[in-house]
């Protein structure tokens, strides 16, 4: 039987896995997730993201993307790197692309959408942790080529914040340092 734990102290162990594997969230658990993600702060009500899930063939056309992606980076690219980098979205079972979706606005500037959509982003990692299950956000040259987001069909004014890989964790999760608040925190005066 699995010990309640408060609100707290789950967002305080809450760590990124890099070994994730199936099953991956799905169904009303997989809902419950997204939902929760769409709670982010959203000054406006602008709605600033949208995200793409990819599981099943969805993550092999991923990693094509990612195959040409790294061609175009390094034409003299050896296969073994074009196959390495074609299989890193197979490092999980579902992978969320967030993508923050910008627009011009009198009083939201553009900083303050990306970072709505980067709360999109957390929120999915911390409810896929609530759901039982485990994440990692990654991010890497890849989000940021602008070849890769056009074969995304983004659009102009939208940035890919990340690619955020959920599973189920395998092996032990790491134990993570405790931060000293005193390292981070000023009190004004």
């Amino acid at each position: 039987m699995n010990a309640v734990i408060s609100p707290i102290d789950f967002l305080r162990q809450r760590n990124s896995h890099p070994k994730l594997v199936q099953p991956a969230p799905q169904g009303e658990a997989l809902e419950r997730i997204f939902q929760a993600a769409l709670r982010a702060p959203d000054h406006a009500a602008l709605t600033p993201w949208r995200m793409l899930a990819c599981e099943g063939k969805g993550l092999d056309q991923l990693g094509d993307i990612f195959r040409r992606a790294e061609a175009r980076r390094d034409p003299q690219a050896s296969e073994e790197q074009l196959n390495r980098i074609q299989s890193l979205p197979q490092r999980a079972p579902l992978v969320v692309l967030v993508i923050a979706s910008t627009q011009a606005h009198p009083k939201v500037p553009v900083s303050e959408q990306l970072l709505s959509a980067g709360c999109v982003a957390h929120g999915l990692l911390l409810a896929a942790e609530a759901e039982g299950f485990a994440g990692m956000w990654r991010s890497g040259w890849l989000c940021f080529d602008p070849g890769v987001h056009a074969e995304l069909g983004m659009s102009e004014g939208e940035h890919l914040v990340g690619f955020l890989y959920l599973g189920t964790p395998y092996g032990r999760r790491k134990n993570l340092p405790e931060l000293k608040t005193k390292e981070f925190v000023t009190w004004w005066q």
